[in-house]
């Protein structure tokens, strides 16, 4: 019996059973929320989404994502919905923007926490959460207005259900995984439902067993995670027809997987650079688990028994991470967040590691001063750096000098859709005619990200008041390009902006 059952008084009995979960719960309530309110929305990718919510929100349409009046089919409904809520409940604010993902990133923890002690015990469970909420990706997803961090509690608990619902033999959580795997669907797409189904599947296959294929509810499990998924999905194919299947389906997931949207990351290392990076300092484990590990490991893999010598739990969580992996190798486009769902079983693998009492209690006090320390650098980097990669400096710039009937435009450097969230101003994006035309949003292509207002230089008049909003790398090019006497108002981030008077 648990010393926590011989309380009487059922609270403290309720307290005691379940204290690492509440320890957990406090230490991530102050992590993933410290500084919320004093991080800008940043460029290029966390403004897409606020402006897109605001759109949203002004136009009184919650079902249609829209960004600069076009309809924007980007990603599916249930980010933009937590941004909706969000905005409605606490204003269009930065801690609005960011309260989901920190609140999804706490439950993250706790769900991870409540995996591991069921498959090994409390003291697993605590230092899984602990190892997890303390690595640098779980910390940077946790505060990132993108929809990662939804996607993972979705996709991975999941998992955690069926594999739950498999060992108790509880076939009613399998029902639940399937709705999970709708919520995932809802969020970013089949991935939510073929990543999970891929790494059950490997497992089953792994260990020859077809009874629980037979008994998981298939085919009602998948018909249900569809019917949640159909929610959205089903009245966009109707309002929107062939633009929607060719945006979101062609574009987003097919091109996606087939046509790499960023070459440069296209090398067999990329993500291996991503789990130093993204799990460090957890990642500087490698080297000791080699060692205490290594005679094993070379024994088993050469007398072919390391499958055979893994425990059930153990071939679960080496397949979860395993295929996570492989499944976005295979993938064209690589993006640092993608392999983000490995992170509980390589964090539970981590904590069983750590089985002796001198491990244990070093990991402990590095994962709160790892607290601390990101606490600390929310307010004293994390602030100014987003702020560097916001141009609400030049927003505040722009209300100040500009006039009503005064145009604004944007030239050089990646679109700061952050400016129009700011500043409520769609600055065109000035281009060449020839330029424009490989530009154009149109068909199956990476262009149809494009959704942003362009100007042709040339047909731009060669007198007038204007302000331009100029990138820092393109200052001397845009002073050679764009006829006129121009004076600089002032410089906020990496924009400057430039005027032209009449």
């Amino acid at each position: 019996m648990e010393y926590w059952e011989h309380d009487t008084n059922p609270l403290l009995r309720f307290y005691h059973k379940h204290w690492p979960a509440f320890l957990l719960a406090l230490l991530c309530l102050v992590l993933f929320f410290a500084a919320n309110d004093r991080l800008l929305i940043t460029d290029p990718v966390e403004s897409n989404y606020v402006q897109t919510a605001k759109e949203m929100l002004a136009s009184g349409d919650w079902l249609s994502p829209r960004i600069y009046g076009n309809y924007w089919y980007d990603k599916p409904w249930l980010f933009y919905g937590e941004l909706l809520v969000a905005f409605s409940w606490f204003g269009e604010t930065s801690f609005a923007a960011r309260f989901f993902p920190a609140l999804f990133g706490v439950i993250g923890v706790l769900q991870t926490y409540w995996f591991a002690q069921k498959l090994y015990n409390r003291k697993i469970g605590f230092l899984s959460g602990l190892i997890m909420a303390t690595t640098v990706e779980y910390f940077y997803l946790a505060k990132a207005v993108i929809t990662d961090m939804t996607l993972f509690v979705a996709m991975d608990g999941a998992l955690m259900l069926f594999y739950i619902a498999k060992t108790e033999n509880r076939p009613r959580l399998y029902y639940a995984a399937y709705i999970l795997a709708g919520i995932a669907i809802l969020t970013k797409g089949p991935v939510g439902l073929v990543l999970p189904g891929l790494i059950i599947l490997a497992y089953l296959l792994g260990n020859r067993d077809g009874h629980t294929l037979c008994h998981m509810k298939l085919v009602r499990g998948i018909l249900l995670a569809l019917a949640v998924a159909a929610l959205w999905y089903y009245p966009m194919v109707q309002l929107h027809g062939q633009a929607f299947l060719d945006g979101f389906i062609g574009v987003h997931n097919v091109l996606r997987a087939t046509v790499s949207e960023h070459p440069r990351n296209n090398t067999w290392w990329y993500y291996f650079l991503i789990f130093i990076i993204g799990c460090f300092p957890w990642s500087l484990s490698l080297p000791w688990l080699w060692k205490k590990h290594k005679k094993v490991l070379l024994e088993r893999l050469r007398h072919h028994t390391f499958w055979r010598s893994l425990d059930d739990r153990q071939r679960f969580l080496f397949l979860w991470a395993g295929v996570t992996w492989l499944f976005f190798e295979c993938m064209a486009t690589k993006y640092p967040t993608y392999t983000f769902p490995y992170l509980p079983p390589l964090a539970i693998g981590l904590a069983c590691s750590l089985h002796t009492l001198e491990a244990e209690y070093w990991a402990k006090r590095l994962a709160a001063g790892l607290a601390l320390v990101f606490v600390v650098l929310s307010y004293t980097v994390a602030v100014p750096l987003c702020r560097q990669a916001s141009a609400w400096d030049a927003a505040q710039l722009m209300k100040v000098y500009r006039l009503p009937s005064v145009p604004v435009y944007i030239y050089g450097g990646r679109y700061p859709v952050s400016f129009t969230t700011y500043s409520d101003i769609p600055a065109p994006r000035l281009v060449t005619r020839e330029r424009l035309a490989e530009m154009r949003p149109e068909g199956i292509s990476w262009n149809a990200k494009n959704m942003m207002p362009f100007q042709t230089i040339e047909d731009l008049p060669e007198e007038g008041h204007m302000l331009v909003l100029v990138d820092d790398s393109s200052q001397k090019d845009f002073l050679q390009t764009l006829p006129g006497q121009w004076h600089k108002v002032g410089e906020g981030g990496r924009w400057a902006v430039w005027a032209r008077k009449a």
